[in-house]
């Protein structure tokens, strides 16, 4: 195991802040945020759909305790492009949504480092104030959302969301799922692509190299695994880029890679102050 000290040159402009939101791609966006309020403690905080006037995209987005930075956000869009990333991935984290100060300038960098660039910087609002966007393409298909508020944000998690219209009443006789926040995103690799991955975060992002682990670490007598954990400078945000390692039998991470399809996001660790509560509750 290796602990790393030098954080590495920091932006001259402009800084990642935390994780803002997650955006998974489903089949049906209203189960599965379901399954995240009466499984895990999460309660429904933002919806778009028709009712909202949205014609493509339907989403659900849920929340808990110090959320919604870093919440969780269920799309269901009417779009070739998702059809073809659902049929080739099936459900699975699409973009990886950062808050961020100055936009503008963290997405030049990126650009000019050679970040392929998936939609320029833009700005949506509503009554509830004006954020700005940009989307950058990472690993696999997933991307990077970078969000910059312009000022006080008053709305519903972002412009053109709403309340749900509708909250299942049971979920408020639920107890709480003892989750805090994003603690860590993993992000799985093909072999030998783990290296290129993290690179492109120390280049395109100014991410510095946090901790690594090898397969002398991580293993067992059949599965094995490489791991390089990246952050950003103030270290509020950390991502491990996996790949497998050679043992008796597939690795893990080979695993997921051959059934998603190519790289992705594997798993999302949630902080908890009561590991046990979290995860034994008889109520849930």
């Amino acid at each position: 195991m290796t602990s790393y000290t030098d954080k590495g040159e920091k932006h001259e402009r402009g800084r990642f802040l935390s994780f803002h939101h997650l955006t998974f791609w489903v089949g049906n966006a209203k189960q599965a945020a379901s399954f995240y309020c009466d499984k895990m403690g999460f309660e429904p905080f933002a919806y778009k759909g028709l009712e909202t006037g949205s014609r493509e995209v339907v989403s659900h987005v849920v929340k808990q305790n110090k959320l919604p930075n870093a919440s969780l956000h269920f799309n269901l869009c009417f779009s070739s492009e998702m059809g073809q990333h659902l049929i080739k991935h099936g459900d699975g984290v699409k973009d990886v949504a950062f808050q961020v100060e100055d936009c503008d300038f963290l997405f030049q960098k990126a650009k000019e480092c050679g970040a392929v660039v998936v939609k320029e910087p833009w700005i949506e609002e509503d009554d509830g104030g004006r954020v700005k966007y940009a989307v950058l393409q990472t690993y696999g298909d997933t991307t990077h959302t970078l969000i910059e508020y312009l000022g006080p944000y008053q709305g519903v998690f972002l412009p053109g969301f709403k309340k749900p219209p509708f909250s299942d009443p049971m979920l408020s006789s639920l107890p709480s799922g003892c989750l805090n926040f994003i603690d860590h995103l993993v992000g799985n690799q093909p072999d030998d692509e783990m290296e290129p991955i993290v690179n492109w975060y120390q280049k395109c992002l100014l991410f510095h190299r946090f901790w690594s682990v090898d397969d002398k670490q991580i293993h067992t007598q059949y599965s094995a695994l490489r791991s390089i954990v990246v952050t950003n400078y103030e270290e509020t945000i950390k991502m491990p880029i996996n790949e497998p390692a050679r043992g008796k039998k597939k690795s893990q991470i080979q695993e997921y890679v051959d059934y998603y399809g190519g790289a992705g996001v594997q798993h999302i660790a949630l902080n908890t102050s009561d590991i046990i509560k979290a995860v034994s509750n008889p109520d849930r």
